[in-house]
């Protein structure tokens, strides 16, 4: 490193001289391996970062991990960012209130820097909280997280999950209501559940113990719906259902609130879910079918009496809502409520005998209130252009609803069901104005003239300079809608002249079925062709230039970072994959993901499909002789999601490739995981590292 004065010297002549900084990186042994698919070898020299456990890899880890640690304290500015990050982030946060069968009322509320959100117990709306559920009691940092809760049907026992250190896997305790107290029940090595109550006990979703060293990587397989029994352990709970015939798959049963009927979700084969239905009221009662494959989505929302109502795309790509007899349950049957139209219906609320619908319209909420046979809608009017969620009872006349934007704090509203009227139940008072800042949605073509759109978010009278720092941030997969959010973590960014671009790529669920699926197995290539033309149009309009623009992503979004990196590494100054699926060859080998085989297919598939893949996986395409933007590879050593190994093959790979003097760094965070869950003081030093590395690289200044 040059000494200090020369450092800040550097800042602000652009990111090509301050790659002249870039670290001594530790160089990583390769090893002989050579996988063969359909005749075509493939090296993989990296195999070894694979196994986590091993001696030599906590090594690795440790040594890069130095040498980044370094690298971002000896940024000028990194500490003025973090204690700017905490004190924008010092800002009460409140959940919806949600009337449970006890009569209280339950909501979340977090006093500002509190690592993790307190569960509160109310007597009323209005009255005085309490605390009911303190997360930051069961772990002295932070890093043991509060999954869901879970009420019984008169609201005397609660039963809870959590997870510890980031880590998918969820454990479950039972709580006495009235006393607080905990019971003796705990249920461990559960994923990807809830607890479905029934009678004296309740449902909940589990594999196997995995073997010692291989908890956070190996592939999980034969998952399980088991029952527990209150006061018992959990050596006694019985096996409710399996389908050893299919061990890759999830199978997750819910309970609705009456305990009349029990539904049995299969998902993990294809891009939506099969669904059954029992009537509990019917002794030795049996799962019936309600669904023909598992192409289209179909989720229970609400059930009234023998009356159960779904929303499902099948054959309603943009999505409607349908009514079910469960006398009558197979497809034929079902009766439209709100019929399929030409936007998103996102999300159902029952609330006072009525219907609440939320649509996407271009990424944005837009809410109406319909009877409940679907007639007469009205449109509820909304604070502006972001995203709202709603939280009601069918046979109650209260609604609630939480509302935020690019620069707007989640704010709760109540919602008054007969007049529409909406009136602020919390909002934050924060040590931050954004008024002098703007949201603007527009419209680019990508390359094959597909229209994409894509939220703005700067300071009002930006000019047009083709200077502007710009952060891009993306995702593109799974059917997930990037719609309006806040996050303060990007307050200081934006107050140092920085512009927020948020696109919303194919792949995504901003238009429904279509839309999702375009961006897919051998269509994939679209997401990141959107994503470049976002960069391309940007520099185009004059906003930014190349030395000016940084790419953000995380999961499926770091495969999008990596993928645009690789194929355009000129486009960019900075790159930041967070936790991505950088090796789509082998990703599916993993703990879950195979599951992600729908969006990606594998590369055992055919030869066409492995072609496809290894024409864009991020690993394979990374050339030796080429200059890389910086970049900031960013993992943890408990993401059982994404595993580390991912990203530890792509950082050696790409540092061994780099011909440019811009950094190319991983930083891997302990007792942490795909980012679920992390306390928020490892959430502010990660986005202090994130933005001082972005920041420092665009040449940015930091007032």
């Amino acid at each position: 490193m040059t000494n200090l004065k020369t450092f800040i010297a550097l800042i602000g002549m652009g990111s090509m001289l301050l790659g002249a900084c870039a670290p001594k990186i530790p160089a990583t042994r390769e090893d002989d391996t050579v996988d063969v698919y359909f005749g075509q070898e493939v090296a993989d020299p990296y195999r070894h970062l694979e196994d986590d456990n091993s001696p030599e890899t906590k090594a690795w880890v440790k040594a890069q991990n130095k040498v980044t640690d370094h690298y971002l304290k000896s940024i000028p500015f990194r500490g003025k960012i973090l204690q700017r990050l905490r004190e924008v982030s010092n800002y009460e946060k409140i959940g919806i209130p949600t009337r449970r069968q006890n009569g209280k009322w339950y909501m979340f509320r977090n006093d500002g820097l509190q690592n993790q959100s307190v569960l509160y117990e109310l007597d009323a709306p209005d009255a005085a909280p309490r605390v009911f559920l303190d997360p930051n009691r069961l772990s002295d940092d932070g890093t043991v997280a509060l999954k869901g809760i879970y009420f019984n049907r008169d609201g005397s026992l609660m039963a809870y999950s959590i997870a510890r250190s980031g880590s998918d896997w969820q454990e479950f305790y039972v709580m006495d209501v009235r006393s607080g107290e905990l019971l003796e029940d705990h249920i461990e090595w559960s994923k990807f559940s809830g607890a479905a109550w029934r009678g004296d006990g309740f449902y909940y979703s589990a594999y196997g113990i995995p073997e010692d060293g291989h908890t956070f990587s190996d592939k999980n397989e034969g998952h399980k719906v088991f029952y527990h029994r209150i006061g018992t352990p959990q050596s006694e709970d019985t096996v409710f259902y399996e389908n050893p015939d299919e061990p890759l798959r999830f199978y997750l049963l819910d309970t609705n609130e009456e305990e009349t009927m029990a539904f049995l979700y299969e998902d993990g084969a294809d891009v939506g879910n099969n669904l059954y239905v029992m009537d509990l009221r019917v002794p030795d009662g049996r799962f019936v079918r309600m669904t023909e494959d598992m192409r289209s989505s179909c989720t229970p929302v609400e059930t009234d009496g023998d009356r159960i109502y779904l929303l499902t795309n099948k054959d309603a790509p943009m999505n409607r809502l349908v009514s079910v007899d469960i006398h009558n349950p197979a497809y034929p049957h079902w009766q439209d409520i709100i019929p399929e139209s030409d936007r998103v219906l996102e999300g159902i609320t029952f609330t006072d005998g009525q219907i609440i619908a939320s649509y996407l319209q271009d990424a944005a909420t837009h809410s109406y209130r319909f009877s409940l046979d679907g007639r007469d809608p009205q449109e509820i009017p909304l604070p502006g252009l972001g995203s709202a969620a709603f939280a009601g009872r069918l046979h109650e006349d209260w609604c609630y609803y939480s509302y935020a934007s690019f620069t707007t704090p989640r704010t709760i509203y109540s919602l008054d069901p007969a007049t529409l009227q909406s009136q602020v139940y919390a909002a934050p008072e924060t040590a931050f104005d954004l008024s002098g800042f703007e949201t603007v949605q527009v419209f680019f073509p990508s390359k094959d003239g597909t229209r994409i759109p894509m939220f703005l978010t700067y300071r009002k009278g930006l000019e047009k300079n083709g200077r502007n720092p710009v952060y891009l941030y993306g995702y593109g997969g799974f059917d997930i809608s990037l719609n309006p959010s806040f996050s303060a973590m990007r307050i200081p960014f934006l107050e140092n002249g920085g512009i927020y671009a948020s696109v919303n790529l194919r792949g995504g669920g901003e238009y429904g079925q279509a839309w999702h699926m375009a961006g897919t197995k051998m269509q994939k290539q679209n997401v990141f062709d959107d994503f470049i033309g976002a960069a391309e149009w940007l520099i185009a309009q004059g906003y930014t230039c190349p030395e000016k623009l940084a790419i953000v992503g995380g999961s499926n979004g770091g495969l999008l970072v990596g993928a645009c990196m690789t194929q355009r590494p000129d486009l960019y100054a900075v790159a930041i994959p967070q936790v991505g699926v950088m090796d789509m060859l082998r990703y599916h080998k993993f703990t879950i993901g195979w599951n992600w085989a729908p969006d990606y297919g594998t590369s055992e598939d055919s030869e066409e499909m492995f072609r496809y893949l290894l024409g864009y996986s991020p690993l394979h395409n990374l050339r030796p002789g080429t200059a890389y933007p910086a970049t900031l590879v960013t993992t943890a050593d408990h993401d059982d999601r994404v595993v580390p190994a991912h990203s530890f093959k792509f950082a050696a790979t790409l540092q061994k490739c780099q011909a440019g003097q811009a950094p190319t760094l991983i930083r891997i965070d302990t007792k942490a995981g795909h980012g679920g869950g992390k306390p928020l003081a490892k959430v502010l030093e990660e986005q202090a590292d994130i933005y001082s590395f972005v920041m420092y690289n665009l040449g940015m200044n930091y007032k």
